[in-house]
């Protein structure tokens, strides 16, 4: 992304350096009534006082709490290890030795463990102490993005004289934490340092969806590593056990089953995986009508539907006995999840890469009852929408690349917009919508 950051330069301080290095030194040196501090942001002025209070030094190096033995060690186990390729291809995709900008990933303490991007940049921070194993905590430096951005449990933003360690003033950062996807507690912390480029109102929101995307996708290897190995424990009653329906790229939808330690997997057919698709997406409930239209077009279908749902009765009491179907209306006593959901759920949290990843194609392609078409378009317009409203070039481009985004001329125009002058997948896109206008 370099070419994105070094053109990202609109953006100027809030107030001048000059104004602030004054409020700086008068509040360094213990006046900390002066006038001048009124004009300093609030979120910057109060982590002052905090650093004032911490003891920390105006020109102290950041303390290396991590040996290169240790920090090893210990970011080979960190919940983030397994994202960090993803950051660097969010925040630093092509060759981050010219990227402009450094990108650091540390902990929840605000220990860097991770440090990367343009090696000029790299090679001054590093004087500065913004290194690996080195703490960028507020009680640590004072006010820097990193360590702020942990204590207040939000992105920030911090220009140049803004920062408390006058060694750090020649740098600007943005930051935002990284949460545990279930538990919501802080694992660690995103940090772009550079120029005035990494903060702009566009820089902060590139981190945080970033740290959005990584959370995302920690959700989404935890949920395929308990399905491949469901940890052992006890026994669990019947009614605990997750269901997932797959319908994504498939007709004959799998029913995943995992629990008591067990894993199964089913494959239904047409009509069961369209009723019980049809149910899962309804799960307050639906009419006998309304699932025959649904599912066969037809509100007056009740006869068949009823001998349908004896069928798909006794093939969930072979392979999903806790999901039991309920009448009046028809409804699901267990909850069924589906890939199709988990796609929707990802996008929600602006994980649009992940959610790309995810999927696996449209629900179920070749069904022709009324409901699954509604959905499989539904799922499908949300992908879209979300992915053109908000989702990075390249990730435009890994859409393109699908059977959704193929022929999809609006989309490949946003993609040639959106590529830099002297791309050469430029030629490419320009190919394939000249093929759809000649179609």
């Amino acid at each position: 992304m370099s070419s994105a950051w070094s053109t990202r330069r609109e953006s100027t301080p809030e107030n001048s350096r000059l104004l602030i290095e004054r409020a700086h030194e008068e509040f360094v040196a213990g006046n900390t009534g002066d006038m001048r501090l009124d004009d300093i942001r609030p979120l910057v002025r109060e982590s002052w006082r905090r650093s004032l209070a911490s003891l920390v030094g105006a020109e102290d190096l950041p303390p290396l709490d991590l040996a290169t033995a240790q920090l090893d060690e210990y970011r080979r186990a960190h919940p983030l290890a397994g994202v960090i390729d993803m950051i660097r291809g969010l925040l630093v995709p092509g060759d981050p030795d010219d990227a402009g900008v450094v990108v650091a990933v540390g902990d929840a303490a605000g220990r860097l463990l991770w440090v990367e991007g343009d090696r000029r940049v790299r090679a001054l921070t590093g004087d500065m102490g913004f290194v690996p194993g080195a703490n960028w905590s507020e009680d640590a430096v004072g006010t820097a993005a990193p360590g702020t951005a942990i204590a207040l449990d939000r992105s920030v933003q911090i220009r140049g004289a803004e920062h408390f360690n006058r060694l750090v003033q020649p740098w600007s950062c943005t930051a935002a934490p990284v949460h545990d996807p279930e538990t919501r507690r802080i694992l660690g912390v995103i940090d772009v340092t550079g120029g005035e480029q990494v903060v702009t109102p566009q820089a902060q929101l590139l981190v945080d969806a970033t740290a959005r995307a990584v959370e995302g996708e920690l959700l989404l290897a935890r949920l395929r590593a308990r399905e491949s190995a469901p940890t052992r424990r006890a026994p669990r009653k019947p009614e605990t056990a997750r269901t997932t329906l797959r319908v994504l790229g498939r007709d004959r939808a799998l029913l995943e089953v995992a629990g008591d330690g067990v894993e199964t997997v089913s494959e239904l057919g047409l009509r069961h995986a369209e009723l019980l698709l049809m149910l899962a997406t309804h799960r307050q409930g639906v009419s006998a009508e309304g699932l025959g239209e649904l599912v066969y077009g037809d509100a007056g279908a009740s006869v068949t539907l009823r001998a349908e749902m004896v069928r798909l009765r006794k093939a969930l009491e072979k392979s999903a006995p806790h999901v039991t179907l309920e009448s009046r209306p028809y409804r699901l006593a267990a909850p069924v999840e589906t890939d199709a959901h988990q796609v929707l759920s990802l996008l929600d949290r602006g994980a649009h890469r992940v959610a790309l990843a995810a999927y696996r194609g449209d629900v179920m392609p070749d069904s022709t009852a009324p409901g699954v078409e509604e959905f499989r378009e539904s799922v499908r317009t949300a992908l879209r929408e979300a992915l053109m409203a908000e989702a990075s070039v390249d990730v435009l481009l890994a859409f393109a690349d699908t059977a959704a985004g193929a022929d999809d001329e609006e989309l490949l125009r946003l993609c040639l917009s959106m590529l830099p002058a002297r791309s050469p997948k430029r030629a490419g896109l320009v190919a394939r919508i000249e093929k759809l206008q000649s179609e």
